[in-house]
């Protein structure tokens, strides 16, 4: 099984990977669609179904299908620019996408948000569609956004349903699809699980642009951190929420040095660095999906720790860190899920503190099965974690959340370091029973915010 460090670390916008840059880059592939097709389109519809029609006002899963359709991707979004793009939209209800001229589109009128009618494939659906100087639907694909920025046609995900397996013998020296099998091709290699990974990335990419996707992806995420501690003020969306890395932070800086400061002051220093992720994320900053945006904040306050708390910590061992994560979280995806929306909360921060709990565990020395061990810990405490953002935004609980996933990380590497990686509770089993309870998990919990907080808190 190969999927890349650069597939589930991918630079993008917030608040939402599933909600915004999925939207975004299903609108962008249908774009790309009608560029190859033999007719001209002179319009553009989209309805939106399941989470991404309830929770899609507080995700900007609206704003996202028009920038999508406009021509504008994730990965290079210049706000100004959108901002710009989304005015002019309203003002002539025309698109006008590179190669296909000015098509009909009018935000109020063509992108209906669907509550009644749910997809059968996903969650998180949505259709998409071109029409002719008529009005009528000439072009039509359902996407189904399934977390991280991943986004499937209607056809792409049956055949992924019809075999989960399908890319198991993928071309790669190492193609492990279990954790199972990671560490038995660690044992009979002799590598570590990074070097493993890195062996797969190289059919793909070479040294020197592995080295350079990795520092890019660290930069970004620090960036990212860096514009939270600094921000001040209060997030958009209606729920008053203000920004507290930058006091959290401050207050932290004022207390540094002191000899009376208590030991467990580094959780407010992990919280710090991730809720400064998550504010970003939440007022729709640059941010990297680890491996969604609703859990972005987990991995780079766990690497951050790391880096500026840890005796000896290297940034030259940066790259086993992110390997390592990437390896633990392609095998939550390919066996499970990282959709809120498909399988809760413990899906995006459980994930996200398993992967963080790994890339610890590696570079503070553990072997493969100290890993192991330090990814299902994290994952096994999440187990039953529930997406319920009040009115849909990716704030409450979701900030403070990242902050408690990245603490659980570093006692899940810490834990595992005090053993020799035996343990009763193989990571493929929590992965299992993750799948399994997202499954069971009633849809209110699922990322639609008709259940738990998002009903019980006054929101208005």
């Amino acid at each position: 099984m190969f999927l890349s460090v650069f597939d589930l670390f991918k630079v993008g916008i917030g608040p939402s990977s599933s909600h915004t840059m999925g939207p975004m880059v299903a609108a962008a592939r249908f774009l790309d669609s009608l560029r190859a097709a033999p007719f001209r389109p002179r319009g553009l519809r989209a309805t939106l179904h399941g989470s991404l029609a309830f929770t899609g006002k507080g995700h900007a899963t609206d704003r996202a299908v028009v920038l999508g359709f406009a021509g504008f991707t994730p990965d290079t979004m210049d706000l100004a620019e959108a901002e710009a793009a989304l005015a002019r939209i309203a003002a002539t209800r025309t698109v006008s996408p590179e190669g296909l001229g000015d098509l009909a589109f009018d935000p109020e009128r063509d992108l209906i948000f669907d509550y009644d009618r749910p997809l059968p494939g996903h969650a998180n659906g949505m259709v998409l569609m071109a029409t002719d100087a008529q009005g009528d639907v000439i072009s039509r694909e359902t996407y189904y956004s399934i977390g991280g920025g991943f986004v499937l046609t209607e056809a792409e995900l049956a055949e992924r349903a019809g075999d989960r397996r399908s890319d198991a013998a993928a071309a790669v020296p190492y193609p492990f699809a279990t954790a199972a099998e990671m560490l038995e091709m660690a044992a009979e290699s002799g590598k570590s699980i990074a070097a493993m990974k890195r062996a797969n990335e190289r059919t793909r990419r070479s040294d020197a642009e592995i080295r350079a996707g990795l520092d890019r992806i660290w930069q970004v995420m620090r960036d990212c951190m860096d514009r939270g501690l600094a921000g001040q003020g209060t997030l958009p969306g209606g729920l008053n929420v203000r920004r507290r890395a930058h006091g959290v932070h401050q207050s932290l800086l004022a207390e540094r040095g002191m000899n009376l400061a208590p030991p467990h002051v580094v959780n407010d220093w992990l919280s710090a660095y991730a809720m400064a992720v998550n504010e970003e994320n939440a007022a729709g900053g640059q941010v990297v999906t680890a491996p969604t945006n609703g859990a972005a904040g987990v991995v780079p306050a766990v690497i951050r720790y790391w880096l500026d708390h840890v005796p000896g910590a290297s940034i030259a061992q940066l790259d086993k860190f992110l390997l390592t994560a990437a390896a633990v979280g392609g095998l939550i995806k390919h066996n499970a899920s990282i959709s809120g929306a498909e399988c809760g909360c413990q899906a995006e921060v459980g994930s996200a503190s398993a992967m963080a709990a790994a890339g610890l565990a590696a570079v503070l020395g553990g072997t493969p099965e100290q890993v192991e061990n330090a990814a299902e810990i994290a994952l096994e405490h999440h187990l039953g974690m529930t997406c319920d953002p009040v009115r849909g935004l990716v704030q409450v609980p979701c900030i403070e959340r990242n902050g408690l996933g990245a603490i659980k990380a570093v006692s899940a590497a810490s834990l595992s370091l005090r053993g020799d990686g035996t343990h009763l509770v193989p990571l493929d089993a929590a992965i299992e029973t993750m799948r399994q309870t997202g499954q069971d998990m009633s849809e209110k919990y699922k990322e639609t915010s008709l259940g738990g907080l998002a009903v019980n808190v006054p929101n208005c």
